[in-house]
């Protein structure tokens, strides 16, 4: 009963602790995460690619040869 009852208060103290983080609009979280994308762009290897082989981590490796 006891183990219960500091779980429920655990639980409540977090709650609270959430309920106090300061919330925005999803319409200016949305405009801020485009903004970053577009600032970012020219980083992204996935749009613009590798600059060699030697940096893509998902180049295929040495293959195995049996002799």
């Amino acid at each position: 009963m006891a183990a219960n009852l500091q779980q429920q208060r655990t639980i409540n103290e977090q709650l609270r602790r959430e309920a106090g983080i300061p919330r925005i609009q999803v319409s200016e979280a949305c405009n801020a995460m485009m903004k970053y994308m577009i600032d970012h762009e020219s980083d992204d290897c996935l749009l613009s690619g590798f600059t060699s082989q030697k940096v893509n981590p998902f180049r295929e490796k040495n293959s195995c040869s049996i002799l």
